[in-house]
């Protein structure tokens, strides 16, 4: 059996220090594993890492995308214990000129909006009131 866990999430990037500004820019914190073209934000849940599209392309002996603005497949979600929580996170997006997808909205008791960060890495902001967290953030249950 395999472990039923996940460690850590790469994203690849075009231009690595412009994503790596952009979610400096954002408040959040390197560890201490980074390096030029590598960088390692220590999330609530997983480890998320941003690195050379071009070499993780080599690794995995793929082709290299096209471009940097087709969408992915994937989506990241910042889930968050308060409604207002996802107006703030936006609106800080807002303020590091990241692309809002779509505005916060109600949908009955839940809350969600969207944004991409420079390369067009798409993320959810949801507000769940079933969502549990532990200690440190990580979600629970949804």
């Amino acid at each position: 059996m395999v472990l039923q866990r996940v460690s850590l999430i790469t994203i690849g990037c075009f231009d690595l220090p412009q994503v790596r500004k952009f979610y400096n820019d954002l408040g959040w914190e390197e560890t201490d594993h980074g390096y030029a073209d590598y960088a390692v934000f220590k999330t609530a849940g997983v480890m998320l890492s941003l690195y050379s599209v071009k070499k993780l392309a080599q690794d995995a002996g793929l082709e290299l995308p096209d471009s940097q603005n087709v969408f992915k497949g994937v989506t990241f979600a910042i889930n968050v214990d308060e409604p207002k929580q996802v107006d703030e996170i936006i609106g800080q997006v807002k303020v590091v000129d990241g692309k809002i997808i779509s505005e916060p909205k109600d949908e009955g008791s839940f809350r969600s909006a969207s944004f991409a960060d420079p390369e067009n890495n798409i993320w959810e902001v949801a507000y769940n009131p079933d969502s549990t967290f532990d200690e440190r953030g990580a979600m629970l249950t949804i």
